[in-house]
């Protein structure tokens, strides 16, 4: 059984930065094309990076500039640095293969920026 947790989340200040984490236990993600994925109160989960086994990334138009993917395979880690946040960054932060994988979501990381 795979489970992902996200940590890292907070209340974070416009322009702030912040990173966040996913670790895994059951799976070693670096067999995997892994994604960062956000909800924001009353819409869909978008998608908002990916990152290959080769260290390939992809961003979302909205985060491209600001947001930084990375992974940590020794410690089966998938991390992501937010940098200079807007408030349309608020939301659930989640991470899960890409394609996602339904019964690997877990509870994800609130990030909420305010001043």
């Amino acid at each position: 059984q795979v489970h992902l947790v996200e940590s890292g989340g907070g209340l974070v200040q416009p322009g702030g930065s912040q990173i966040l984490s996913c670790v895994a236990s059951g799976a070693r993600l670096v067999s995997y094309v892994m994604g960062w994925y956000r909800q924001a109160p009353g819409k869909q989960r978008e998608l908002v990076a990916t990152i290959q086994d080769d260290g390939t990334t992809l961003y979302g138009d909205s985060v491209k500039g600001r947001f930084t993917i990375s992974r940590d395979n020794e410690k089966n880690t998938v991390n992501l640095a937010i940098h200079s946040v807007e408030p349309d960054d608020t939301a659930v932060y989640y991470c899960n293969t890409y394609p996602p994988r339904e019964l690997w979501w877990g509870q994800g990381t609130q990030v909420t920026v305010s001043s």
